[in-house]
């Protein structure tokens, strides 16, 4: 495709290709374009790959479609002073840029953080979401430990 002009201010570049804009946001240091559908979609399979390996026993996936899978102990617990009739787990969701990554053993004990790979700490947004903009291998391999280790702690705190 031949570049006709790029359009550069302080926030964001736009790139004019055949008459079609395409939007990159800046990221820290340098600027990345916006995923497609495509892409998000991919990053979602793997990411949901390394979710649904911890459906099994009590943990049920009460939603499984394209773009959105979340997994739930379907246990009674009593955690935090109150008793629930289940307990969220983990769960993969597309966003418009980014696949969220939501992980409730983080949001449930902080410590468990002292775990987890730098690399997928860059990706913490807020609590407990993690924003996943990628399919590398090494990220998901962190995914999957901080997944085990999730489980571990329900398990250990009798959850699962």
């Amino acid at each position: 495709m031949p570049l006709r002009h790029i359009a550069v201010s302080k926030l964001s570049i736009h790139i004019f290709v055949q008459g079609k804009k395409s939007f990159l946001h800046e990221t820290k240091n340098y600027y990345m374009a916006k995923l497609t559908q495509e892409e998000l979609l991919a990053i979602f399979d793997a990411v949901k790959k390394e979710v649904a390996a911890y459906e099994k026993g009590t943990i049920k996936a009460r939603m499984d479609a394209e773009g959105k899978y979340d997994l739930w102990n379907e246990k009674p617990v009593e955690a935090f002073g109150r008793k629930y009739p289940a307990m969220f787990f983990a769960s993969a969701m597309v966003k418009s840029d980014y696949v969220g990554f939501y992980f409730m053993p983080v949001y449930s004990n902080e410590e468990i953080k002292d775990v987890f790979h730098p690399d997928l700490l860059k990706c913490l947004k807020g609590k407990s979401c993690f924003h996943i903009k990628t399919t590398d291998k090494e990220l998901m391999k962190h995914i999957k430990t901080a997944l085990k280790a999730g489980y571990a702690q329900y398990k250990k705190n009798g959850w699962v």
